[in-house]
């Protein structure tokens, strides 16, 4: 029986794709994030490639920067004096006959890419040069034009060889490396050890909710044997465990004396979030379980009491608001355990509830320690703050590992034994009237409460319809004012009439 419902509750928590909506759209966002990243680098990749491209292909500026690249540059070493001569405004002087001959052979000067020495290869040369060289072709019009002979050096041949072959080789742009996806690559692996961590986070969970329902709400468990229903179906085979979240279980009980039912809820660290989990190692959580037992309110005396660990008083005070209204004060209790404190309406409450058979099994110095590592609190109130149900018995626990399910199960046993002491627990005629009359006093206050806010509600309605009244009336003319005003003073005066009433015959 037991292996058949524990595979029930498995195939109802991991069926299909049973996982809560807030989950899927968790995962949908990370998938869309992915995808994004992707076509972010697929578009930034072909247009780094368009834009290599399109460089040499512009038109109107490549061809014109090669064909100036590959033509020779012609340029004659300086002469080897000049003689001081004159120039009219015919023309330069004729060459003298004692021109220096410059030998072919000589070795020329490399060549100068500025504007001057491109000029000063185009213009003519020859064998012989001459000490007027550099003048203004523009200034004298009518000479003869000059031919550069057709002889050029050897050298000059291979340095232009040499520039051409140069300009033709393409430019290699820099290889697109893994430095430019660092981030990219970071993301990837995020959501890689994201998806990893949810599903074996997920996996862990549902195995330690099984190995509780097994433990105790299997065949011969506490709850089987307690409650003539677990699960909320009828059927044999029908799961016991109802999974909310990720992290959220419940189970639920009903069929007993002195109460309407039990609902157990495990909230689980959320170990399919790895952001949560790094979050765990600043502020650390242990796994716990919350028993509500919804008691009949013929069955159980109206009064508030808590047990719970010393350290956690003032922040169950806080929470706890009937405890603050009814209690707010500690009880002693002889026997009990150091390590915890007893909030109580009423001092024999301490001795009532917290008995004997409490001590020796749980509570107890010895006990305690040994049994009690996993208790956090123990709540029994008639004025719940939350929920339909007011009269509650509520057990905090935390969760051993699944291998030390066992360890907690005299913590378990707390509660049917709990439910069958309360629901026979009578308060003595004192301690019943002063709770009744606490009551009544927190019941009168809230009734005053609540009627002084409705009046506030009240006056300020009133404030704000007087308000429109008045911007009205500052939007009228004065007749409509006058005749406003008249309309009222004969209402008020057929209100003040006395009332006749006429009665035939």
């Amino acid at each position: 029986m037991a292996m058949s419902r524990r595979g029930s509750c498995v195939e109802a928590m991991l069926g299909g794709w049973g996982m809560p909506a807030m989950d899927r759209l968790w995962w949908w966002l990370a998938l869309l994030s992915l995808m994004a990243l992707l076509g972010q680098e697929i578009v930034r990749t072909s247009a780094i490639a368009l834009a290599t491209a399109s460089i040499s292909d512009f038109e109107g500026f490549g061809d014109e920067w090669e064909e100036i690249e590959e033509e020779p540059l012609l340029v004659a070493p300086p002469p080897a004096h000049r003689r001081p001569g004159f120039e009219t405004d015919r023309g330069p002087p004729p060459p003298p006959q004692d021109a220096i001959p410059v030998d072919p052979t000589e070795t020329l000067a490399p060549p100068v890419e500025s504007t001057d020495s491109v000029s000063s290869s185009s213009s003519p040369s020859s064998k012989t040069l001459h000490r007027h060289e550099y003048w203004d072709e523009d200034e004298f019009e009518g000479l003869p034009e000059e031919h550069p002979p057709s002889h050029t050096a050897p050298d000059q041949v291979e340095l232009s060889s040499d520039s051409a072959s140069a300009s033709s080789i393409p430019k290699a742009t820099p290889p697109i490396g893994p430095r430019n996806f660092y981030i990219e690559v970071a993301c990837i692996f995020f959501l890689i050890f994201f998806a990893i961590a949810y599903f074996l986070g997920k996996k862990e969970n549902e195995n330690i909710a099984l190995a509780w329902a097994a433990q105790f709400a299997g065949k011969n468990g506490i709850f089987d044997k307690n409650f003539s229903l677990l699960g909320t179906s009828t059927e044999p085979d029908s799961p016991v465990l109802i999974k909310e979240g990720q992290n959220i279980f419940k189970f639920y009980a009903s069929g007993r004396r002195f109460c309407r039912g039990l609902l157990a809820t495990m909230d689980l660290q959320c170990r399919h979030d790895l952001i949560t989990c790094m979050w765990y190692f600043v502020s650390p959580r242990k796994d716990e379980i919350t028993i509500d037992v919804f008691m009949n309110d013929e069955n159980m005396e109206p009064f508030t009491f808590a047990l719970v660990r010393k350290k956690n008083v003032k922040t169950i005070l806080k929470d706890w608001k009937d405890l603050q209204t009814y209690a707010g004060a500690q009880v002693q209790r002889t026997g009990l355990s150091e390590e915890l404190a007893i909030i109580a309406e009423f001092r024999d409450l301490a001795y009532d509830v917290v008995t004997e058979t409490a001590l020796d099994q749980v509570f107890g110095e010895k006990a305690f320690e040994r049994f009690g590592k996993h208790f956090v609190s123990m709540h029994f109130t008639d004025e719940f703050p939350s929920g339909a149900h007011k009269r509650i018995l509520q057990f905090k626990f935390t969760l051993p590992s699944i291998n030390s399910m066992g360890d907690m199960s005299r913590l378990i046993a707390l509660v049917p034994y709990y439910i069958d002491l309360l629901g026979r627990y009578k308060l003595s005629t004192q301690l019943r009237a002063k709770a009744d009359a606490a009551r009544a006093k927190v019941a009168q206050e809230a009734f005053k409460e609540a009627q002084t806010a409705r009046q506030e509600a009240s006056q300020k309605r009133k404030q704000e319809r007087r308000k429109a009244f008045e911007s009205v009336d500052s939007k009228l003319s004065v007749e409509a004012i006058r005749k406003r005003e008249e309309k009222e003073r004969l209402r008020q005066m057929k209100k003040s009439m006395p009332r006749i009433k006429i009665s035939r015959a």
